[in-house]
């Protein structure tokens, strides 16, 4: 389980937005964004760039730390 820091997302089609790149991905299990804290916690066994990667690809960033 990863929970990675997202800068952009505002709204609930953001959060689907960053949910559906996520489990586009065969090792992600479930992603769950918290729109409150920015974050969203991934289920499954996939690599943290390739996470990374997908949420940038859906416009967002993913931040430090």
């Amino acid at each position: 389980m990863y929970t990675l820091k997202v800068k952009g997302m505002t709204c609930g089609h953001c959060a689907q937005s960053v949910t559906r790149a996520l489990e586009a991905i065969p090792e992600v299990e479930r992603a769950l964004v918290d729109l409150d804290r920015g974050e969203v916690t991934v289920e499954g066994k996939a690599d943290p760039m390739m996470l990374a990667r997908a949420i940038t690809e859906a416009g967002y960033e993913v931040a430090e730390g």
